[in-house]
């Protein structure tokens, strides 16, 4: 095995790096041990640690440790009613107290202020954003837009709680979704521009070249910046494709989870999805007898009626995954 790794080229690192990062992901609550990881990325377990860390940028042992406090911080703001100890312990903390010594560390408060100062870190976010847009829009040379394949948003950059017109309102669905296969490339980095760039420089071509032009594409955002550093940040620019696809060897291919979803309509300008988001997640949410559960939250659309060039406007539909609290 070990001779074979010059040979691998980049898109096999890539896709065996990311079969070892969306098990994690799914195991949080679980052992995860080198040596099984090794084996499911198909690395020798002797070299695995290493690989791992020169691919990360990060040990194994700090990115499990890392996850876990970071999806548990966004379970603490997304208005579910777990205690901190059920909190802990699906996130892979063994007791509550463990849980919040990595707050304190990490956050420098303990879970329960988190939880109680959500909304005043997203206001302190949202001002951020704000400030960052008018600079832009203040530079002639600045690239209108903000993200995604048709310029949207990406998933987790909050902007202001209401919508545009000062209402703070949007019509909801709670709806059973089907299992979705899915061929998907992952950018790791900043959301914002770069992932714009990302769809039109990386994945739609790919798209074009698989003959996927009007397949149903989704946008998947793992993580919150508000919790996880940028350069950290992953996001799976992700098309719909039939059982037993080839994937041609630079995608992934893996599958969206079906289930049930709270699944809002969004149209509108790119610099208001982030609003959307944030009033879907940290307003409909609480109020709707609901919490978000552990699959991943996506926009949804068609590649070819997402975006109206004569308005720039974006249309797609958010979808959380949603289970009883």
């Amino acid at each position: 095995m070990d001779d074979s790794l010059p040979q691998l080229n980049r898109a096999e690192y890539t896709r065996r790096m990311n079969r070892v990062i969306d098990h994690i992901d799914r195991h949080l609550d679980g052992a995860l041990e080198t040596a099984e990881l090794a084996d499911i990325a198909n690395f020798s377990r002797f070299h695995f640690h290493r690989i791992f860390a020169a691919w990360m940028g990060e040990t194994i042992g700090d990115y499990v440790r890392r996850r876990r406090l970071e999806t548990a911080a966004f379970h603490l703001s997304c208005g579910s009613q777990a205690s901190v100890l059920e909190v802990a312990l699906s996130t892979g903390f063994g007791s509550g107290e463990a849980l919040a010594r990595a707050f304190r560390q990490k956050f420098g408060c303990s879970p329960s202020a988190w939880r109680d100062g959500t909304r005043e870190r997203l206001a302190a976010l949202a001002a951020g954003l704000r400030q960052a847009r008018e600079e832009a829009n203040s530079n002639p040379d600045q690239v209108n837009g903000s993200g995604g394949q048709a310029g949207f948003l990406p998933l987790g950059e909050y902007g202001d709680s209401q919508s545009p017109n000062g209402e703070n309102q949007m019509e909801v669905h709670v709806i059973d979704l089907p299992a979705v296969t899915i061929a998907y490339q992952r950018h790791i980095g900043p959301y914002g521009m770069s992932i714009g760039e990302f769809w039109r420089n990386t994945m739609s071509p790919w798209m074009h070249s698989h003959g996927l032009d009007s397949a149903t594409c989704y946008g998947v955002g793992h993580d919150d910046p508000s919790i996880t550093a940028p350069e950290k940040c992953r996001y799976d620019a992700c098309v719909e494709v039939p059982q037993g696809f080839k994937n041609g060897g630079q995608a992934s291919i893996s599958t969206l989870p079906g289930g049930r979803y709270a699944v809002a309509q969004f149209k509108g300008q790119a610099t208001t999805i982030a609003a959307a988001w944030n009033s879907l997640i940290r307003e409909w949410l609480p109020s709707s007898g609901l919490q978000c559960d552990d699959r991943p939250l996506f926009e949804r659309f068609s590649p070819q009626t997402a975006l109206n060039p004569q308005t720039g406007e974006f249309t797609c539909e958010l979808c959380v995954p949603v289970r009883a609290l």
